[in-house]
Formats: C-alpha cells, sequence, structure tokens
C-alpha cells in the first residue's frame, strides 16, 4: 500500500543519514497539489531533520512543488528525481546543488 504525504513526512527523521549530510543545512520547502495538497517543511541542521506541516519559519533554501502522487512516487523510490525534473513533474526553486545532495542523505525504503 502506498504511504500518504503526511506518512513520508513523519518518517523523514528517521530515514536521514546524518553520517552522511557532511555539514549541509538547508530549509526545505514542499509545496503540495493534488489529492493532499499542502505544505511542508524540513529543516535539516547540525545533523539532524525536524518536519513540521505548514510554511517554514526560516527562509527556505530550496522550494520542491509537486503534485502530491508524484512526490509519493518520488520518496517511495518509484520515480526518478532527475527525470521528473526534466519532465517538469517537479519543480525546484533555490539551491539546486544543495537538493542534489539532500537526495543522498535520506535513505528510500
Amino acid at each position: 500500500m502506498a504511504l500518504t504525504v503526511a506518512e513520508i513526512m513523519s518518517r523523514l527523521p528517521q530515514a536521514f543519514e546524518s553520517g552522511r549530510a557532511g555539514g549541509i543545512d538547508a530549509v526545505v520547502h514542499f509545496k503540495l497539489s493534488g489529492v493532499e495538497a499542502g505544505e511542508w517543511n524540513a529543516v535539516i541542521r547540525e545533523g539532524k531533520c525536524e518536519v513540521a506541516q505548514g510554511l517554514p519559519r526560516l527562509r527556505p533554501t530550496i522550494t520542491l512543488s509537486a503534485d502530491s502522487a508524484d512526490f509519493c512516487r518520488l520518496a517511495a523510490g518509484e520515480l526518478d528525481p532527475a527525470g521528473a525534473f526534466m519532465a517538469g513533474r517537479i519543480a525546484l526553486v533555490g539551491d539546486l546543488d544543495q537538493a542534489r545532495r539532500l537526495l543522498a542523505v535520506f535513505k528510500v525504503t
């Protein structure tokens, strides 16, 4: 059974591999449309990942916009991030190099 956006977001801190973060300091704003529309944010700082629903309190370094179904497929490893970006299925604004680095610090299960 596919995970919901809320389930994925609740699991992000556990999926975060701090040893691979290498000094990443980021605020990620998730703007999701579709069936599970909503806004979420993740703050990655000092080897920790904290996730909350709603707008980030700090200025985002990366904003990811996507349909919630595509986001769920991306999180499940069923959608190639680069392919989805090139096809316009996800949009990224901000520090794209840092966004690429963030992909490597979350364990996809």
